[in-house]
């Protein structure tokens, strides 16, 4: 599977301020690639502004349509007013691994349910407009081996379809390479096999 995520160092974000009936909406995005990185994002949120009304918060830890590692609070406001809506944004974006917390000051005029939902949505709307992504790949590890003369072959066959070797391991008779394989792309090494002239195996795959 190959999706976006925000090209954002950890424990770095991107911020942006919206203004709705003098309420102040601060967003802060970050690149979440577990629970953890979402945390720190909150916690700095909260340390940064310990003053405000509430810091509504919706994560996705995992790929698009991830299911398990996700997460929305509305931190006190209505029931369903800023973070379901906060993550439906996210989500309607295909981005994975992407956390994001609302901080807002009240401004003195109620917005009702209605008004805060836009508001909220508008918030992470905002902070994703010209976000940096980039692409994230998911892989499986596969062993192969091949003869010592095979390697610097098989490194340059390998590296041209885009599967880093992760580990190398020299035996007796050969070479074993653990190569991070694209899971989304069939396994297929007969080309690599033809070149080896047939000194090539597979040992393991995980």
């Amino acid at each position: 599977m190959r999706y976006p995520v925000p090209d954002l160092p950890r424990g770095t974000w991107r911020e942006s301020v919206t203004e709705v009936e003098r309420s102040r909406f601060i967003a802060w995005l970050c690149h979440a690639p577990d629970a953890g990185a979402f945390d720190a994002l909150l916690a700095e949120a909260r340390r940064a502004h310990p003053n405000a009304s509430h810091h509504c918060s919706a994560y996705i830890a995992g790929p698009p349509g991830e299911q398990n590692a996700i997460g929305f609070s509305d931190d006190g406001e209505p029931g369903g007013t800023a973070g379901r809506p906060m993550f439906q944004v996210l989500e309607g974006t295909g981005l994975g691994q992407v956390g994001c917390v609302v901080t807002r000051y009240f401004g003195g005029t109620k917005l009702g349910t209605g008004g805060l939902v836009r508001a909220y949505a508008q918030a992470v709307a905002k902070a994703l407009d010209g976000l940096p992504q980039r692409e994230v790949i998911e892989r499986r590890t596969l062993r192969l081996k091949v003869g010592f003369a095979g390697e610097a072959e098989a490194r340059a066959w390998l590296e041209s379809r885009g599967a880093p070797i992760e580990a190398v391991d020299y035996v007796s008779d050969g070479v074993l390479l653990s190569v991070g394989w694209p899971s989304d792309t069939e396994a297929d090494f007969n080309s690599l096999e033809a070149r080896l002239r047939g000194n090539l195996s597979l040992v393991e795959t995980d």
